[in-house]
């Protein structure tokens, strides 16, 4: 399950019609979805360039009705909070975190939103803006400005808008936001533990071995050969052959026709379809592209000597995880090198190449928007 195919499905019965806007890979996600998704209608617009919330706001302004959600497509919500926001017009989802010096805080007044400060520095509350909106045309009759960033960002017109109209707030019981690739684990966790067993159409050979069985999805013409032990809850794609003698921990997400060789160990990974782990590599706590060819022996460590939080280089500055255990994340199309290592929280470039027996501790490649 992807998380917009999640975000779609908390929404059907709330809503008839949903306005996509597409990008990168925007092709894909018309493929998948197509103009309708169960009971709703599909609506596609294009942003030819990626220039903030507010100009992806104003890029479907055509395609909407007067009164509508707003909600990031990469970030995880939950039904009930949709429903609440509903009905409570005009209003913003916020949630209570613990590190607000990560987000957008809004401070509120009588219940509704006062204004909103990106990442503070100082402590002005713990109210994250969720980027879950119910808002109508009017939002639009405030002026959209550039950010620090150089992007027409929703939060700015949200703080004028607030100045002139009561914007209520609504907590939030639950929302995954993704704002680095991490977050995609603690999601994928989420997901997988809500799924339910299916092996249809799939080939099991003998002595394969299934703990948690009723948390393990396996896609149709799936291959999963002799030895393997899977303990869910695990994700196989169709399509995808797994084995001999592999073992998949719980959180492994497998995509549609991937290949895991002989003694391939893979544990709390998202990995992306096409890709091809060779034999005795070991995957752990990492996020793998599309289409990536990691060769034999290939090892991503994910745990520090000192067990201190793994710490990752993004646009030239270090970001704590906040994680214990956290691999890899490379990008689609990379090929690594047999019996190559990558230390924890490294960043690899799409279509970066490895070479054998490379011992790589920093990002490598070509790594989008990263100061050198």
């Amino acid at each position: 399950m992807t998380i917009l195919g999640h975000t779609l499905d908390i929404l059907d019965g709330l809503v008839k019609e949903v306005v996509l806007v597409i990008g990168y890979y925007g092709g894909d996600i018309v493929k998948k979805f197509g103009s309708s998704y169960k009971h709703l209608r599909i609506t596609y617009v294009h942003q030819t360039r990626s220039l903030g919330t507010g100009h992806a706001l104003l890029t479907a302004k055509p395609k909407l009705h007067q009164k509508f959600l707003v909600l990031n497509g990469d970030d995880f919500y939950a039904r009930e909070d949709i429903k609440k926001c509903l009905l409570k017009f005009p209003c913003v989802l916020v949630k209570k975190v613990s590190c607000p010096s990560r987000f957008g805080i809004i401070t509120s007044q009588d219940g509704a939103m006062k204004t909103i400060v990106e990442k503070p520095v100082k402590d002005i509350g713990n109210l994250a803006n969720t980027g879950l909106y119910f808002l109508d045309w009017e939002i639009f009759s405030t002026k959209f400005k550039k950010s620090k960033r150089g992007e027409l960002e929703i939060p700015q017109a949200l703080a004028e808008f607030a100045q002139q109209r009561k914007l209520y707030l609504v907590e939030a019981n639950e929302w995954w936001p993704i704002s680095y690739p991490w977050d995609l684990l603690a999601v994928n966790a989420e997901l997988l533990a809500q799924q339910a067993f299916s092996f249809k159409g799939a080939v099991i050979e003998g002595n394969v071995h299934l703990k948690k069985k009723k948390k393990i999805v396996i896609g149709e013409n799936a291959l999963i050969k002799s030895g393997t032990y899977i303990e869910g809850p695990v994700w196989i794609g169709e399509g995808s052959v797994v084995g001999p003698n592999s073992y998949l921990r719980p959180g492994t997400f497998l995509g549609n026709n991937c290949h895991l060789g002989a003694g391939v160990k893979v544990e709390n990974s998202i990995i992306g379809e096409g890709t091809y782990l060779a034999h005795l590599s070991c995957l752990g706590d990492s996020i793998i592209g599309r289409r990536c060819n990691i060769e034999a022996g290939t090892v991503f460590a994910n745990l520090r000597f000192d067990e201190e939080t793994i710490k990752v280089k993004v646009r030239g500055k270090l970001i704590d995880t906040g994680r214990r255990k956290f691999g890899a994340v490379l990008g689609d199309e990379v090929k690594t090198g047999v019996n190559s290592s990558i230390m924890p929280g490294v960043l690899i470039a799409a279509r970066a190449v490895i070479p054998p027996a490379s011992l790589i501790k920093n990002n490598f490649g070509k790594i989008y928007d990263e100061k050198k």
